[in-house]
């Protein structure tokens, strides 16, 4: 049974850009380009350009599915493989989104006690920033929609940050061009998807949209822009840095910030990480809205109730990472997850189109 979202607790077609971008451009951005120029190297920009083409794909498929059920993803599910199995396949959704909202949290944990405070505790950080979590969160999903509105537009002023490395770039870097192997292209496309992967709670925001099926190509300008704006810091990041120097390197971005300084600010960098914490809060919240829908559908339980016991969860799973041993160890089982659902959703979409038409013609 459908419960129709009232127009209230809509958001406009065009806020879809935002929601799509701003899952996409979280903290992978300060060290993506380590990762892939290890598997491709200097051709690693042309990956970004595979993962943005196979992003636009699935998101096309999503829309097939959504546009027809006119629900979502636990709808979806129930539809399709039954009232069970659907609804382990949403937990496992909800687990995912949980997961992530905890490596991305505490991996900006790990950036500021490395860069500016080393004797921080991780669970008082992790405990403030979650009290703002539930803030926004618990205030209903137009509310999520407009931080990741200004998670976007805030910090938009860093990207121009990354001209200043052009003074010292060299543009031979980039030469010859598809100078790798397909084997190791892929690896890169491979690695890149998970920084890339913010479409699945498309699935869930859906019916909060006004007039959805409308909003399909502003699905696309989000990713588009997702796409442009890993390419260009790529590139220069390519230009900027020798091979051997960037495989050195854990976060390239703010090693590239080091070199920008004003007469007021001798320490660039120290601001761009303070500000990545307005880009990486709209992520959270979203993921923690994602999560707390799926168990208020599944579970019958009020939405703030799930959402506090997710944030406890995920003040928890901060404080037992420890180490960045244990962080890489946990990011790698969430980067599966993650890979899983790129080969999901395709089979998601012929598995519901079958049983579409077979429940058509019953």
């Amino acid at each position: 049974m459908k419960t129709p979202i009232k127009d209230q607790f809509r958001v406009s077609p065009f806020l879809v850009f935002f929601l799509i971008h701003k899952m996409q451009f979280a903290f992978s951005i300060l060290s993506f380009q380590r990762t892939l120029a290890a598997s491709s190297g200097h051709d690693a920009w042309i990956a970004v350009i595979i993962t943005g083409i196979i992003v636009h794909i699935v998101i096309w498929i999503m829309y097939k599915i959504l546009d027809k059920e006119k629900g979502d993803l636990i709808q979806i599910h129930q539809h399709t493989f039954g009232k069970w199995v659907g609804g382990l396949l949403s937990v496992f959704f909800l687990v995912y989104f949980l997961a992530e909202s905890i490596i991305v949290l505490r991996s900006y944990i790990e950036v500021i006690q490395v860069w500016m405070f080393p004797v921080m505790k991780t669970w008082i950080f992790s405990l403030v920033f979650l009290l703002c979590v539930y803030y926004v969160v618990s205030n209903g999903f137009r509310t999520v929609t407009g931080i990741c509105f200004l998670g976007i537009v805030m910090p938009l002023y860093l990207l121009l940050t990354f001209l200043v490395p052009l003074e010292f770039s060299d543009f031979r870097n980039l030469l010859p061009i598809w100078d790798t192997s397909v084997k190791g292209m892929a690896l890169s496309v491979v690695d890149l998807s998970l920084g890339f992967l913010g479409f699945p709670l498309l699935f869930l925001y859906y019916p909060f949209i006004q007039k959805p099926e409308t909003s399909q190509k502003w699905a696309h300008y989000g990713n588009l822009f997702s796409t442009v704006t890993y390419l260009f810091i790529l590139l220069v990041t390519l230009v900027y840095f020798k091979q051997e120097h960037l495989l050195k390197t854990t976060w390239p971005t703010l090693t590239m910030w080091k070199i920008i300084q004003f007469p007021f600010v001798e320490r660039f960098e120290l601001i761009g990480i303070t500000s990545w914490a307005v880009i990486i809060l709209p992520t959270i919240c979203l993921e923690i809205w994602g999560g707390s829908r799926i168990a208020k559908q599944l579970f019958k339980m009020k939405q703030r109730k799930a959402v506090v016991i997710f944030l406890v969860v995920c003040l928890i799973g901060c404080s037992l990472l420890k180490d960045r041993e244990s962080i890489l160890l946990f990011n790698r089982a969430v980067s599966f997850g993650a890979y899983a659902l790129y080969i999901y959703v395709p089979f998601l979409f012929i598995v519901y189109h079958i049983r579409y038409r077979v429940g058509k013609r019953t």
